[in-house]
């Protein structure tokens, strides 16, 4: 699957519309996120059934101040509609293997729960 564009428009469609998302918040003045690009690309080439996006924070400014995204690139991943990876810098290709496979290895039955239970207090 190819990197998709997510802007403010498309974030929550794309997000609904896959079990997993990992996002990269980027810029085009970054060199940190030039040198990540590629790799970031090439990761998702091998993961079929994730979806791969990429937020450019000088366009879609209103995501990147929705997630805090206070450095970048800014890597998060996103499983059923929850954000359960957040991480600043850049990664080399086997970091980002690692990261996805913790990802899927989440029991969100747990994380739901977590969430739920939270909810409930307030």
């Amino acid at each position: 699957m190819a990197v998709i564009d997510l802007t403010k428009e498309s974030f929550s469609d794309i997000v609904a519309a896959h079990n997993i998302v990992m996002v990269d918040f980027w810029a085009p003045w970054c060199g940190p996120c030039r040198s990540f690009a590629p790799i970031y690309e090439q990761v998702a080439e091998q993961y079929p059934d994730i979806a791969f996006g990429k937020v450019n924070t000088e366009v879609e400014q209103e995501l990147a101040e929705h997630f805090q995204i206070r450095s970048i690139p800014t890597l998060m991943a996103v499983r059923e509609s929850v954000v359960i990876f957040m991480q600043a810098g850049a990664l080399p290709a086997a970091a980002l293997h690692d990261v996805i496979e913790k990802v899927r290895a989440v029991n969100m039955a747990e994380v739901h729960k977590e969430i739920q239970e939270q909810s409930d207090k307030v």
